[in-house]
């Protein structure tokens, strides 16, 4: 299926940095900003956007000019988190959506058909740019009469009255045009075009009129593309000759007439193809020639092959992951594709999965290791054949660079299972979600200088190297760790913290990161005490009672509310109630922090200034409202600038109103306009005291 070669998407990545800390980050260099968490050579985040959805599969998608076509079979679009059936738009199997946004254009063409199921299945764009070439099961476009395949100009939206092919006996599969537009080549089930014999893939004129190039096949044609000089047409399908050669379900032959250049031998193993094995779609450009296979059955072939685009076309590499896939594309020297990937153990890659992995990446100079790019769908609904996503393409809009996923899937797996049909995008950059897993099976000991740390790799779904940040009571440590990681691979990080003192107790937590500053939330806490005699020692409290109170809410109780709010105007003021350890024997207090984490609530961070101050009437979390709330010291404690950002600690000195053995009552109070929200201790981010003693 031709649908994507009109740019050649740009071959280098720009190496950024490598930091202090020994990450490595990758950026972009085109059309859009450099994105900063990437793990080169991917260049796309896995980061799903709004996107408009269908109510029915998509089987094709096409982009030009800032926009995506999108092709299948379809009534209606809906907005982004919509539940089927509401505020629903008519889309009769196409939809034309602007490539930043994921909204409709005012583009709107409907294809229909007298009897049967009309669908869209093919779609390619001129060289050009002007002309969209749409092939499928349809009868008319917006009234229009034409038989499964039909010429769009762009810039009007309205079917080209100089094409027409005349009948088209049945569905056409793949589109593919020609690098100088002068020829537009069709794959499908048909066994004649305009009245001619032409099996299972044709060419035609840009005035629709029949050529004399010939490629009959004995079996269904899927796709057809063109080499970049225009020389060679590449065919892929479920056939087993062209023009009487065997060849099974790939083949390259002349443009000039159809002679066949290039076999494919069946066969298990090898560079061979399965007898029950499809090539679904191609992608073709500078780089070499891309297959997207799908079979059944034992030995089957279900992955993605590359080609050179050498004398003999031959393999470079044959990628042989089991979950049949369905389309690829190229995008700054990655090929992207979508499937149903479930068992990629013969490329010493993941084993069989429990579930599948609808995207994946890989260099297009090797089919090893993938790489780290695993955004995630579900299958689709039953009725549909639950393979998942079904077309991928590259697309820009607005100076930036987006991948666009289309199938039959319902969900978007790797984004809490959130609501989203049929269509999907992904932006180059920037990339601003934090690592999946939580770093775990976290363990301290002490050895020879200090103190080592161990945990299990996190892994991120466009990050394979991950910084890890180690706290230590409370405060982060100079030193960071790295590591490798992907889902189905997590090895052992170890650090060794070697400033720690003799006999002293130390707190630990670690938390994963990425080149941008993602960060998961801290792991759970490891304590060591170090041997000897202690010099100092760091105790934690969490919170004993918390709750806030709202001035636009005067008599309203919050005190069982899993949040905690802090603002200005209009007032919210934050309550924390600690108790606080008793100093070890012999030591005094010689400092304490607070530490509070922004919530998950989208609006959570705030730019603000915020004060810590002591509480000096009483109040209890169950009876205070903002009309009881108690008196406040003007004796300020501490101050801080909140946090921007959701899920972020916030950690705060404070230089006095802390007395060891006793009940500290502490308000967190501002005088901006920009609402903080936090998490209280009804939930496992509760706020806490960092006490740190020493010798007097």
């Amino acid at each position: 299926m031709k649908h994507r070669r009109k740019k050649k998407w740009g071959a280098g990545l720009a190496a950024l940095a490598l930091a202090a800390t020994g990450a490595v980050a990758a950026g972009l260099s085109w059309n859009t900003p450099e994105a900063e968490a990437l793990t080169a050579p991917v260049a796309m985040t896995a980061d799903d956007l709004p996107t408009h959805q269908t109510n029915g599969v998509v089987w094709a998608l096409a982009q030009s000019g800032g926009q995506v076509f999108a092709g299948g079979t379809f009534s209606a679009v809906r907005p982004p988190g919509a539940a089927a059936g509401t505020s629903e738009s008519p889309a009769v199997n196409f939809v034309a959506l602007d490539a930043a946004t994921g909204a409709p254009t005012s583009c709107k063409l409907s294809f229909t058909i007298g009897s049967g199921v009309a669908t869209v299945r093919a779609l390619a764009v001129s060289p050009d740019g002007s002309t969209l070439y749409a092939g499928g099961n349809f009868g008319t476009v917006n009234g229009v009469s034409r038989s499964r395949v039909a010429a769009i100009d762009i810039p009007t939206c309205t079917v080209k009255a100089g094409f027409n092919a005349g009948t088209v006996s049945a569905m056409v599969r793949g589109i593919g045009v020609s690098p100088d537009g002068g020829t537009v080549y069709l794959a499908g089930d048909f066994l004649t075009v305009n009245g001619q014999s032409r099996q299972r893939f044709a060419a035609v004129s840009p005035t629709g009129a029949l050529t004399s190039w010939t490629a009959n096949a004995d079996q269904r044609g899927k796709a057809v593309e063109t080499t970049p000089d225009g020389q060679h047409v590449v065919l892929g399908g479920d056939f087993n000759n062209v023009n009487g050669k065997a060849t099974r379900a790939f083949s390259v032959v002349t443009a000039a007439s159809g002679s066949v250049v290039r076999q494919m031998p069946a066969g298990s193993g090898g560079t061979a193809m399965a007898s029950t094995s499809t090539v679904q779609n191609l992608y073709v450009d500078s780089s070499g020639i891309y297959t997207a296979n799908e079979g059944t059955g034992g030995g089957v072939f279900d992955g993605r092959m590359a080609l050179n685009l050498d004398a003999g076309f031959t393999v470079r590499w044959k990628d042989t992951c089991l979950g049949a896939t369905q389309d690829v594309t190229v995008y700054k020297s990655v090929l992207y594709s979508v499937s149903h990937a479930h068992n990629c153990s013969s490329e010493s890659q993941f084993p069989e999965l429990n579930e599948r992995q609808h995207l994946l990446a890989e260099s297009t100079g090797s089919d090893r290791p993938l790489l780290s790019w695993f955004p995630d769908t579900d299958d689709g609904p039953s009725g549909t054949e639950q393979i998942g996503p079904r077309a991928i393409v590259a697309a820009t809009g607005g100076g930036q660079d987006y991948m666009w996923v289309a199938g039959e899937f319902t969900r978007i797996a790797s984004n809490g299972n959130r609501l989203q049909q049929g269509l999907v995008r992904m932006p180059a950059g920037p990339d601003t979600r934090s690592p999946v897993a939580v770093p775990d099976t976290f363990a301290g000991s002490n050895v020879t200088g200090g103190v080592k740390l161990t945990w299990r790799s996190s892994w991120d779904r466009d990050d394979s190297r991950l910084t890890y940040r180690v706290y230590r009571n409370g405060t982060q440590l100079a030193a960071t760790a790295q590591g490798d990681s992907k889902f189905w691979t997590r090895p052992t990080v170890t650090f060794n913290d070697t400033t720690t003192e003799a006999g002293t107790t130390y707190n630990y937590q670690v938390a994963a990161c990425d080149a941008a500053n993602n960060c998961t939330a801290r792991s759970a806490t490891v304590t060591v005490t170090t041997p000897g005699t202690p010099t100092q020692t760091t105790l934690e409290a969490t919170a004993s009672a918390d709750t806030y109170v709202n001035a636009g809410a005067p008599t309203t109780l919050y005190g069982t509310h899993q949040q905690l709010a802090v603002r200005g105007t209009s007032a919210y003021l934050g309550y924390l109630r600690f108790t606080v350890p008793a100093a070890p024997s012999g030591m005094v207090l010689k400092s304490a922090k607070l530490t509070v984490r922004t919530s998950s609530t989208s609006s959570a961070g705030s730019a603000d200034s915020f004060s810590v101050v002591p509480v000096t009437g009483s109040w209890a979390e169950a009876t205070t409202n903002y009309a009881n709330r108690p008196a406040l010291s003007a004796t300020v404690l501490g101050t801080f600038t909140g946090p921007a950002t959701t899920e972020t600690d916030k950690t705060v000195t404070l230089n006095s109103g802390i007395t060891p053995g006793s009940t500290a009552n502490l308000a967190i109070t501002s005088t901006g306009t920009d609402a903080l929200w936090l998490w209280s201790r009804e939930t496992s981010f509760d706020p806490k005291l960092t006490l740190t003693f020493g010798k007097p």
